[in-house]
């Protein structure tokens, strides 16, 4: 049996998808990007590329984003924050996942660009049952929903300022 993560595309062209290829699952820019060049010394100017999805993880799970390999060079581009977590409770129908970068020159993304990839696992509130349910699945299945029936949760940086 597959774990069922539940996905809103919000950006027609947006909804990931499976491929044998890879162990992690791309996600895509939401829309057109130009940024500009920023250095460290000046305050970096962090800017969050849209990726058109909202998710329903499983109970006791979280995801891991992080940038493909190629993204660096290809779009000249580094992820903010080394790379991202987003909790399971990060699931109402406005809950858009972004993804935090910095540009290291001067770039333009187009929309449908694969810029970053994701990964789910257990999280450290995992139940034994939901261990149990991880380690005997078959892997994961994407699973496109109208509505994800959760609050949503008020977007980054939400469960705490300090």
């Amino acid at each position: 049996m597959k774990l069922k993560i539940k996905v809103k595309e919000l950006t027609e062209g947006c909804m990931p998808s499976i491929i044998q290829n890879g162990d992690w699952i791309d996600l895509v820019c939401a829309e057109d990007m130009k940024l500009n060049i920023t250095t460290l010394e000046d305050n970096p100017d962090v800017k969050y590329i849209p990726l058109g999805i909202a998710m329903q993880l499983p109970k006791g799970f979280e995801a891991i984003v992080a940038p493909r390999s190629s993204t660096p060079n290809k779009f000249g581009i580094m992820c903010a924050n080394s790379f991202g977590v987003i909790d399971n409770c990060y699931c109402g129908n406005n809950d858009e996942w972004k993804f935090p970068v910095i540009a290291i020159r001067p770039t333009f993304i187009e929309k449908g660009c694969r810029i970053c990839q994701f990964k789910i696992q257990l999280s450290q509130k995992a139940t034994l049952w939901q261990k149990i349910k991880w380690l005997f699945s078959s892997g994961i299945e994407l699973v496109k929903v109208d509505n994800l029936q959760e609050n949503s949760r008020g977007g980054f940086g939400s469960t705490g300022t300090k």
